[in-house]
């Protein structure tokens, strides 16, 4: 690893294309020091979690912005930078766990970081074994109280951030569908439109009537062998086998159904 690359993303190891795969969960490190941020990154790839290590705030957003992450650690301290306002613009901006690196003299900035809607902070210096403890104990508290269904948003707003089923994870902002294995697949409008309604609805079967209202496809076809048709392209980008497939199966005479349960981002 090249520790002094201002930043490092770890894809998954290992996983493959099987619809028994997860998706690892995406810590954003942010932190000026590069020797910290490859170690990190280093280190907590190896317990299973996907890193992407930046050196500043403008990073962390253009980051933020682009991907589904599920817990942010944030140096209180970068250069130029007021780690506190970084950490208050982006609770602003969702609802993502934070954790505050910071040094051992700062207790009135941890205190402020923490009404600030920071979830907890590891003071420097510290093991990255403890780092790992802290992150997985405050991921837990957040998939353990549950975010609010989207169901939940104001009306004609869509706060998701991302879906993620059976080791693939699509992107609601920025329209992209990830692999198991990290690799990006291409979706066309109607693709996507009828992904995102198989995932707002899973394990359920839905009729091409539903689908075809959830997804929207009547602005460009409004028959129902549209459904058809654009199942069997996403059967070929998602499914090992598209003629044998395990994720989005056929239910005959009744629709279609994602045999997959959906974790929701916001």
């Amino acid at each position: 690893m090249n520790a002094s690359a201002p930043s490092t993303t770890l894809p998954p190891e290992g996983a493959g294309l099987g619809v028994t795969a997860t998706v690892p969960r995406h810590i954003l490190v942010v932190d000026d020091d590069p020797a910290l941020r490859g170690l990190l990154a280093e280190y907590l790839g190896e317990h299973d979690l996907r890193v992407t290590a930046v050196a500043s705030g403008r990073e962390m957003f253009e980051v933020f912005d682009r991907e589904a992450i599920d817990l942010v650690v944030l140096d209180l301290r970068l250069p130029g930078e007021d780690g506190l306002m970084l950490a208050r613009a982006l609770r602003e901006r969702a609802d993502v766990p934070i954790v505050l690196l910071t040094g051992r003299s700062e207790e009135a900035d941890r205190v402020m970081g923490l009404e600030l809607g920071a979830d907890d902070y590891v003071t420097k210096p510290f093991s990255p074994r403890e780092l790992l403890a802290r992150l997985r104990a405050v991921m837990r508290r957040y998939q353990g109280g549950a975010s609010a269904p989207a169901e939940a948003a104001l009306p004609g707003e869509d706060r998701r951030r991302a879906l993620r089923f059976a080791g693939w994870e699509l992107n609601l902002r920025t329209r992209r569908l990830t692999a198991p294995d990290g690799r990006r697949v291409e979706l066309g409008n109607h693709e996507f439109s009828l992904l995102a309604a198989f995932c707002s609805a899973p394990q359920r079967v839905l009729g091409r009537e539903q689908l075809l209202a959830m997804s929207r496809l009547h602005s460009a076809e409004v028959y129902d062998r549209a459904v058809d048709v654009q199942v069997l392209r996403l059967r070929r980008k998602i499914e090992d086998d598209p003629f044998h497939p395990k994720l989005l199966v056929t239910e005959r005479g009744a629709g279609y159904r994602l045999d997959a349960p959906v974790e929701t981002l916001y």
